[in-house]
């Protein structure tokens, strides 16, 4: 029998980079959230052993360095069991383009296979593996509006966002994301030395701007976190009209993501295609962590389905679409 399951993609609603750590990652402060576009992936368990990759878009590679077959061989051990393990991958979504489809795709390769093999993991064995195999893995293991921070692998349950309408753009560039972690390396050794000749206390100035950078972070989404008995009454956590903040906090609290920094001026069209999203009535428009997918937030679907269609018109591959809440993301997993 196969079991079929929704992957979910997801966005960034900010992202900073902290220092190169000793172990070659970089310190992340990020928070996700889950939208409603994505793939389909097939699980097939059955006698035999061996792992096999199935998919039609030759962009996803069908040996073990398929971020699906890692999960599904971290399980197998973990649990003991022998099978011959087929995963079939319905590509919606765009390979390499900061939604975390290839993540999402592990995650969902994990369920999967759990209801396959009749046995359930716990959470802190699905986290500890999915953290193994990459950084944005775990995230799926939440869904709705998460907390990244370490490397992102780490992360935490907020306050869902109220369903929110936006546009996803998926311009036909790939960006690398060893090479714009490089690139922002390279931009803050350059601006450290220059406040070292021209600050009296470059180190006081640092660690300013790194207060300054979290402060987004500290005041206004840990307060957030859902306790651990249960989830958080709809009640805003920081005040205000809860209808309102969906759009509203990230413009009020300077939300940014960093790789704008790097990524903009090496491909100068996705720039472009921020501001085509704010000219087109978008409150907040971002890049989707390294990129190269850019995304609006929108008043209302019926908004953002008329600027996809312009921008469609315009040559732009844009898709409207909406954010999907931890309860949703849940209840529409098994496709």
């Amino acid at each position: 029998m196969s079991i079929a399951l929704r992957s979910f993609a997801k966005i960034n609603l900010g992202l900073k980079i902290g220092a190169p750590r000793a172990d070659g990652f970089h310190e992340l402060r990020t928070v996700y959230q889950t939208i409603a576009l994505h793939d389909v992936v097939r699980v097939e368990v059955g006698a035999g052993e061996g792992i096999e990759i199935r998919c039609s878009n030759p962009q996803v590679p069908c040996d073990s360095t398929n971020t699906c077959y890692k999960i599904a061989e971290r399980v197998l051990k973990k649990t003991g069991r022998r099978s011959k393990v087929t995963i079939e991958i319905e590509k919606r979504l765009l390979v390499q383009g900061g939604l975390g489809a290839a993540s999402s795709n592990a995650v969902a390769t994990m369920l999967g296979l759990e209801r396959g093999l009749s046995m359930e993991l716990t959470q802190q064995d699905r986290l500890g593996i999915a953290a193994e195999v990459g950084s944005d893995l775990p995230l799926f293991l939440i869904g709705g509006t998460v907390l990244g921070v370490d490397r992102g692998q780490e992360v935490y349950a907020l306050q869902d966002l109220q369903e929110t309408a936006l546009v996803v753009v998926t311009p036909p560039v790939g960006v690398s994301t060893p090479k714009a972690f490089a690139q922002w390396d390279a931009l803050v050794g350059k601006e450290s030395a220059s406040s070292a000749l021209t600050a009296p206390n470059a180190a006081g100035t640092i660690k300013e701007r790194n207060q300054a950078d979290s402060a987004w972070l500290s005041e206004r989404l840990l307060s957030r976190v859902v306790p651990a008995e249960g989830p958080a009454s709809g009640v805003p956590a920081v005040g205000g009209d809860r209808a309102e903040t969906p759009l509203l906090d990230p413009v009020r609290t300077g939300i940014e993501n960093d790789f704008e920094r790097v990524v903009f001026p090496e491909y100068p069209e996705l720039r472009e295609v921020k501001r085509v999203l704010v000219r087109e009535g978008a409150r907040y428009a971002s890049l989707s962590g390294s990129g190269s997918t850019l995304y609006g937030l929108f008043e209302a679907a019926s908004d953002a389905e008329a600027a996809a269609e312009r921008m469609t018109a315009a040559g732009h591959v844009a898709a409207a679409t909406r954010t999907v809440t931890r309860a949703e993301f849940w209840e529409q997993l098994l496709a």
